[in-house]
């Protein structure tokens, strides 16, 4: 995972597969969504900076954790 808000920095952040998200639009109309994959993630991921957590604060093993540059050979994908 990155982030702009921590520009060159990636790491394996753990996330839900699969969420369910509810709230209103700008025009006060009802959402209520089930979202998988990348989708999930990136809702989760902009949630947290709501809550004003980067993505830094969710990786759990600092190995996994570095500038994109060094990680980039020892990284596998996190499976959605």
């Amino acid at each position: 995972e990155g982030c702009l808000s921590v520009p060159g920095m990636r790491g394996l952040v753990p996330r839900f597969r699969r969420l369910r998200y509810r709230g209103f639009d700008a025009q006060r109309a009802p959402i209520d969504r089930t979202v998988e994959g990348f989708h999930a993630r990136v809702v989760q991921h902009e949630v947290d900076h709501l809550d004003g957590i980067l993505f830094p604060q969710r990786v759990r093993d600092l190995r996994n954790f570095g500038f994109e540059d060094a990680l980039i050979d020892q990284l596998t994908p996190m499976p959605d």
